[in-house]
Order: C-alpha cells, then structure tokens, then sequence
C-alpha cells in the first residue's frame, strides 16, 4: 500500500536498501517484481520509499538477492514494519521534518557518536543555550522556537531512557568558548556538561585547539549505530538542513574519523578521580579552565 504524507528518512533508507541489494544481486525491477508478484514500477516506488512491503515479499527477495546476514536481516524488517510513531509524533507541523527524522533515528540507535565543532550537542543542551541558538535561526518566524526548545529537551530521553544506549562526544573547544547564549547561560552548560559526565553511558571529549597532526575538519556530524553496522546513518545537520548518508563508503569513513578524533582529543573526563589521578591535560582539566574565564 501507499503511504500518506511525506516519505521519512527511515522510509527512505529502507528503499534504498532494497535497490543497493538488488543491484548488487543484478536483477532488473522487472525481474525483481515477478519474484513477488509486482510489476517494474511498484518495485520502484517501493524502492522509493513511497510504496510499503509485507514481511513475505521482503523475505523472498532478501533471499533471492543472496543476502544471508541474519543480523542485517532482521534489523532491516523491523525498518520496514515500523509505523514511524513515537513521542516526536506529536511535534508534527511544530518542528521542521528534518527534527522529526534525527528523533526516529536516534531512537533506533544503541550507539551514537557525535562530534561537534561550534555548539553543544544538541542531546546536551540547556534550555537556555538551545533557545539561544533557535531564537537565530528561526528569525523569519516559520518555526515555534518555544516548540523547538521543548522538542530538543525531549530528545534528551535518550540519554537515560533504560535502553543502555552509548553516547561518545567529541566536542571542539571553539564550541565552548561561544558566548552568543551569555556568559551565565555558558557557565551553567559548562557546569552541566560535567554533571551529564557522570553517566555510566555517556563519555564527552574535548578536542583542543593545539591538538596534535589535526587538520581542520569543520563540519559536525552524528553517527547513529542501531546495532547493525551496514544499518547506521551519519547525520549532518544543521539548524535548516540535515543531510543522512548510509552508503557503506560513507559509514565506514565516519566511523574511522571519529575513531580518528576521539584519539587526539583529551581524554574524556571523569569525575569519579581524584585530582592527582587525573592526566595532566584532560577535558575535565579544560573545562575548569574554561570556567575560571567565564568569572572574570
């Protein structure tokens, strides 16, 4: 049957992956199409994200386009089955759709890392510091920034929802020496950045500016892990654009920069050691450093 409404970015990868696989097996949408009764253009608006697949029809073609990893199986029908309903559901036409798809991705996700160059992580966010930020980008008056304030605070579910999910930060010291929120909504994040350290699922890095053999790398990126690898989305985004890539090329190029990244920067910091535990340069060592500014 046809969904309704936009295509998501979920209902896009799934269709995306159908055609990757189908390629690779190299049959046309024709041939693909007889296997489960279909003809050419429904295998192409299925293909698209447009048309949705029972679990049979998936099934005969994972099968006939060779693809024998039980795991990727699996987690691509519980792509396809989804209903794409959740808790951002009720943020639909208040917040752009771009939001609503890093949510359903994220939720999907038991690992993400994020590395970011000019602002706080979203998923470590004050308030404060997020309406700063939305109160800019959303001058022309398009978008709620009230809305987009409660929406971001809501993702932050993630962060302590039970589900153990991972959550790896690398975050550029030019992202907190911004003082565009003021100095009081920046020492407050500051403050909260430790305090969030404190979560046995959460390790938050800080790539100085005088990092060794770093080149510049500019753009921010989210890297979603639902327990799949071939399944993981990079998400750049930005406050009225994201971009999601999944291409096997793309993810495996990711997961080694931030790998990459999180080797040069300090190490994560630890609240849980004593001072004279600690390296001699560390992101908890930085932060206070940081903050000391902010008091004079």
């Amino acid at each position: 049957m046809g969904y309704k409404g936009p295509i998501s970015q979920r209902q896009r990868r799934f269709g995306e992956e159908l055609q990757r696989l189908r390629l690779a097996a190299g049959l046309s949408a024709s041939e693909a199409g007889a296997l489960v009764g279909m003809k050419g253009p429904a295998v192409s608006h299925t293909e698209a994200g447009r048309i949705s697949l029972n679990a049979e029809r998936l099934e005969i073609w994972l099968d006939a386009y060779g693809c024998v990893d039980v795991p990727y199986r699996v987690a691509l029908a519980e792509m396809g089955r989804s209903t794409g309903k959740g808790w951002w559901t009720a943020f639909e036409g208040q917040v752009p759709a771009l939001a609503l798809d890093l949510a359903e991705v994220e939720e999907r996700s038991v690992r993400l890392d994020s590395y970011d160059t000019l602002y706080v992580p979203g998923a470590l966010q004050l308030p404060a510091y997020t309406e700063a930020i939305y109160e800019d980008a959303y001058r022309d008056g398009k978008w709620d920034v009230s809305a987009s304030v409660r929406f971001r605070m809501e993702r932050q579910r993630t962060l302590a929802d039970g589900k153990r999910r991972q959550f790896r930060f690398v975050i550029h010291e030019a992202a907190l020496r911004m003082r565009f929120a003021g100095d009081t909504v920046m020492r407050a994040q500051l403050l909260h950045l430790l305090e969030m350290a404190e979560l046995p699922n959460v390790a938050i890095q800080v790539l100085p500016f005088n990092a060794p053999k770093h080149g510049p790398l500019s753009a921010s990126f989210l890297f979603c892990d639902p327990g799949c690898t071939d399944l993981s989305t990079i998400v750049l985004a930005g406050p009225k654009r994201a971009e999601h890539l999944g291409d096997p090329a793309d993810i495996a190029a990711y997961r080694q920069k931030f790998t990459q990244l999180s080797d040069i920067a300090l190490p994560a910091i630890d609240t849980s050691k004593s001072l004279r535990e600690l390296p001699s340069r560390d992101s908890w060592g930085l932060i206070q450093h940081l903050l000391y500014l902010l008091q004079t």
